[in-house]
């Protein structure tokens, strides 16, 4: 069967990999061995998925879910291709998420897989933007709230709040000031949650029942503030700012700015009055 394996991000702990199979209709499927617990997301075509915890066909939006040092094959009875954003994780990494899950089974996955559902929209067009920004802050938290919505999934309950003790709340607090303090350095989901003295995924959970996003959005929401202002009251080049801000190339910075503002950095500058007259100066 054939394939393109693109590795996006590798950290302690997960992966994730962009997958394109261009396998035929009637090709015949070979055995594989998923090396890491897998949650793969199918964002492209269908094919026919066995493994040692059933079969499933896979459709657009669905998630394939395979155990640790497992056999499985993949086979294409109907149509041709598809592509899968491949989450791999360690089992001490799939552990951690399974314990915040209440009710969740631990040690291995029971179902082939979990079908597409509204509930998980939102978060597979998070993974999606993920991928093509290709930045890894970003696919490390999509990968642990996948896990836990996998999970959370698998239990047949609705997912619960968070419970958040009043150390949570201290850790999130130093966070969010450690953020603000140097929100234009590298800072990792995994970063900040050593900082906490916590795991990635206690972290993560306890970040958005507090403060009602993911450490990465508020960290971005930081960056993008800062640079606003500094269109506003400063002459300096829009690559400057960006820079300053923590953002690690032009590109990204101007598109996540139009995305969040609604226009471009320069529009941006021009629409503020002071920037005008600050440019006017410069010149």
């Amino acid at each position: 069967m054939s394939q393109q394996v693109r590795i996006l991000a590798r950290k302690a702990g997960w992966s994730v990999a962009d997958i394109v199979c261009t396998a035929t209709v009637g090709e015949r499927p070979f055995e594989e061995e998923h090396g890491s617990f897998c949650i793969a997301v199918v964002t492209c075509g269908t094919f026919h998925y066995r493994s040692r915890q059933g079969a499933a066909v896979m459709t657009p939006g669905a998630l394939l879910l395979g155990n640790a040092r497992t056999c499985f094959e993949c086979g294409h009875d109907h149509s041709s291709g598809d592509r899968c954003l491949s989450f791999q994780f360690s089992p001490e990494m799939l552990e951690d998420v399974l314990a915040n899950v209440p009710g969740a089974k631990q040690g291995e996955f029971h179902a082939p897989n979990l079908p597409s559902c509204p509930e998980l929209a939102a978060l597979l067009a998070d993974a999606e933007v993920a991928r093509r920004e290709g930045d890894a802050n970003e696919l490390e938290e999509v990968a642990l709230r996948l896990a836990g919505a996998a999970a959370t999934m698998l239990t047949g309950t609705p997912g619960r709040p968070a419970k958040i003790s009043q150390r949570d709340e201290k850790r999130i607090a130093e966070a969010i000031r450690l953020i603000e303090d140097r929100g234009d350095e590298h800072l990792s989901l995994s970063d900040l949650a050593d900082q906490a003295a916590t795991s990635p995924y206690h972290f993560l959970r306890s970040f958005r029942a507090i403060v009602g996003m993911t450490p990465y959005q508020f960290l971005l929401r930081a960056r993008l503030h800062r640079a606003a202002v500094q269109l506003r009251i400063s002459a300096d080049p829009v690559s400057e700012i960006a820079f300053e801000a923590g953002f690690g190339d032009l590109s990204t910075f101007n598109r996540r700015f139009r995305r969040v503002m609604g226009q471009t950095p320069s529009g941006y500058r021009l629409s503020g009055g002071p920037a005008v007259e600050l440019r006017r100066l410069s010149v």
